[in-house]
C-alpha cells in the first residue's frame, strides 16, 4: 500500500492506494498468497448457495465477516437466539422412555448452544440443573448424589456416568 498524496495534501486523513502487482514487495506477495490461500479454504468449504452470497468479496477477510454476519446475525439476533437458548434450558426435563444417553446428547446440545452464544454456567449450576429434570421417583438418588458429591467439581460427563449407573441399579431392581 502506499500513501495517496493528492488525498494527504488535501488536507483529509491519510488514505492508502493499492499498490500495483509490479510493485509488490516480498512481503506484500507472501500476505497475497496468504489471502489467495485462506480464500481457497474457504470457497472449498462452502456449499454453492453460501459461495453465491460471499462470490463478490475480494479478501479472505471480508468473506470471514460476511460469513459471520450471515450466520450469527446482528446484535438482536445473537440476543434472540441466546433468550430462545436459555428458554430450552429452563424448561429441559427428562421426557417419558428417554434413555439417559438420550437426554445427555439433549441437554449437552443446549449448553454447547448457550456456550457459543457467550453463557456459561458453572459445574454445580449444571449438575443441579440435571437433577431437578428428573422426576420425583428420582429424589432421593440425587439427594444422595448432591451430598455426597462435590458438585463444583463434579463435570457433566462424570455426573451422567454417575446417573447412568444408577439408572442400570435401578432397573435392576425392578
Amino acid at each position: 500500500m502506499k500513501p495517496n498524496l493528492a488525498f494527504a495534501i488535501s488536507g483529509g486523513e491519510p488514505q492508502f492506494l493499492e499498490n500495483s502487482r509490479h510493485e509488490y514487495t516480498n512481503e506484500d506477495k507472501k500476505k497475497a498468497n496468504l489471502d489467495n490461500v485462506a480464500r481457497d479454504i474457504l470457497y472449498k468449504t462452502l456449499d454453492k448457495n453460501m459461495f453465491n452470497k460471499i462470490k463478490t468479496c475480494a479478501t479472505a477477510k471480508e468473506i470471514w465477516e460476511k460469513l459471520t454476519q450471515i450466520c450469527e446475525g446482528n446484535d438482536e439476533t445473537k440476543e434472540n437466539k441466546l433468550t430462545v437458548a436459555q428458554q430450552k434450558y429452563e424448561s429441559i426435563k427428562i421426557k417419558d422412555g428417554e434413555t439417559m444417553t438420550e437426554f445427555d446428547e439433549r441437554f449437552s446440545a443446549v449448553v454447547i448452544e448457550l456456550t457459543s452464544l457467550g453463557k456459561e454456567y458453572s459445574n454445580r449450576e449444571l449438575a443441579l440443573k440435571v437433577m431437578r429434570a428428573f422426576p420425583r421417583e428420582w429424589d432421593v438418588k440425587t439427594m444422595a448424589m448432591r451430598e455426597s458429591k462435590d458438585l463444583n467439581k463434579l463435570e457433566l460427563h462424570d455426573l451422567f456416568a454417575n446417573l447412568k449407573a444408577l439408572s442400570f441399579t435401578i432397573y435392576l431392581q425392578i
